[in-house]
């Protein structure tokens, strides 16, 4: 290895170090303010508040996975034309957040007239759909704001600012969990109050996100347009893994939830509302590691430098390999402080079914830090269909299918299963789409 070899060697790990890193973080504090969600309202309101929160889940999936299918694909667009100093990269940004503005303004219309409806549909009961309305009505009133969360975090991060990217996350999630606490309890506001903190925290983000715009070193503009839904289309081609990735989790959610009901009732519901909700960190380690490479990535391999991106790949694979052996050994070592932490009822049948849950389920992130790096991967080197193909594969077909066969098969035991299961059989057709990428040949 010669002497320039070895300070690219260097630059390269030591980019692709800050980039995760400081993106492992942020997404940390993403899922921190969901953990402090379910905490709060396991105190404040119990099982009952548990359930009510698992079953609108989906919503949340749905929401943050539409912010970063435009954020990640508009941002990596921005990001591979601007490597190839092509003129249209700046048009990216206002086109993505235009967008966020004109679907988030549907979910508020159904947040505003359907909340309750929108509980019952997703299995809640009289008193679930009681308890959960005000939460529902309040988070979908604020959908355009958690879209641009996405959007104006994936534009920093790529505009060569991860640091800032990573302070917008940890400060509005860290605002969060402090309304949180402060909503809830001394003013009493329940369900309402944590819903107004979530509310609130992409509010916070966006501000800091804009201390980046509004600076000189910043090459994203905003630019007066007409919204182009061929730009737009283009765009999501390339962030459809990250949609899918954060579509996977309500889709998962939202079949474990019918299955279980059948299975267990309103206490196996709320024990994977533990299992669900802790999961959600654990993700949000290997979404880190494949967000933080992305830029790296769409810039190498729009200069055309494959040996980055082999070694850019490589680096992400073997550090999402160490991060879930660390996340087995701790759900596995520290399983009944876990769900002590959200059993304020001490609710025995509740806590026997997380307690296995835990276990059980979190096995799949050995196979699932590889599959969300890899789809990473494929969305930032321009391989969508393979990209939409394994997500697809992982975050709706492999699991749905694992779910009803495995609990048909082993009851509630089988539920906790289909998670590894799913994940699995996507590692094989994962290994198959980064065997055959062309970046890499």
């Amino acid at each position: 290895m010669n002497g320039m070899d070895r300070i690219e060697k260097i630059s390269t790990e030591r980019k692709f170090a800050k980039y995760v890193s400081q993106n492992i973080l942020g997404m940390i504090g993403i899922s921190a303010y969901v953990i402090a969600d379910t905490f709060f309202i396991s105190r404040a309101e119990g099982a009952g508040g548990i359930t009510a929160l698992n079953l609108v889940l989906p919503l949340y999936s749905l929401i943050f996975g539409i912010g970063a299918m435009i954020g990640v694909g508009s941002a990596t667009r921005f990001n591979i034309l601007r490597a190839r100093n092509d003129e249209r990269a700046e048009l990216y940004f206002s086109n993505a957040v235009m967008f966020a503005v004109i679907l988030g303004a549907l979910f508020m219309l159904v947040g505003a007239l359907l909340p309750g409806q929108l509980i019952a549909v997703l299995g809640g009961d009289a008193q679930i759909v009681k308890i959960g309305t005000p939460y529902t009505r309040i988070f979908l009133m604020f959908a355009p704001f958690f879209m641009g969360n996405h959007i104006c975090n994936a534009f920093v991060r790529n505009d060569g600012n991860p640091s800032r990217a990573m302070q917008a996350t940890l400060f509005s999630s860290l605002f969060n969990i402090v309304m949180d606490y402060v909503l809830m309890f001394p003013l009493g506001m329940g369900m309402a109050g944590a819903a107004l903190a979530t509310a609130f925290s992409p509010v916070v983000g966006i501000l800091i996100c804009c201390t980046h715009f509004f600076s000189k070193r910043s090459t994203v503009r905003f630019i007066w347009q007409r919204p182009s839904v061929r730009r737009i289309v283009e765009a999501c081609q390339l962030g459809m893994a990250a949609f899918i990735g954060e579509l996977s989790s309500g889709v998962t959610t939202a079949v474990f939830n019918y299955l279980i009901l059948g299975l267990a009732g309103n206490d196996g519901v709320a024990a994977y509302g533990i299992v669900a909700n802790t999961a959600i960190v654990a993700t949000s380690i290997f979404n880190g590691v494949s967000q933080g490479a992305q830029p790296l990535l769409s810039e190498s391999y729009g200069k055309g430098d494959r040996t980055s991106v082999k070694k850019i790949l490589k680096l992400s694979v073997g550090t999402a390999i160490i991060l879930a052996l660390l996340v087995i050994f701790v759900a596995v070592c520290f399983t009944q402080p876990i769900v002590n932490i959200f059993n304020s009822e001490h609710n025995a049948k509740m806590a026997a079914y997380a307690l296995e849950g835990v276990r059980l389920y979190f096995v799949g992130f050995l196979f699932a830090g590889f599959n969300i790096v890899g789809t990473g991967y494929l969305s930032a080197t321009e391989s969508a269909k393979w990209a939409f193909v394994t997500s697809i594969v992982r975050g709706v077909v492999a699991i749905i299918v694992c779910a009803y066969v495995l609990s048909w098969l082993f009851g509630m035991t089988g539920i906790w299963l289909a998670f590894p299961a799913a994940e699995l059989v996507t590692t094989l057709l994962m290994l198959v789409a980064i065997g055959g990428n062309r970046s890499l040949n």
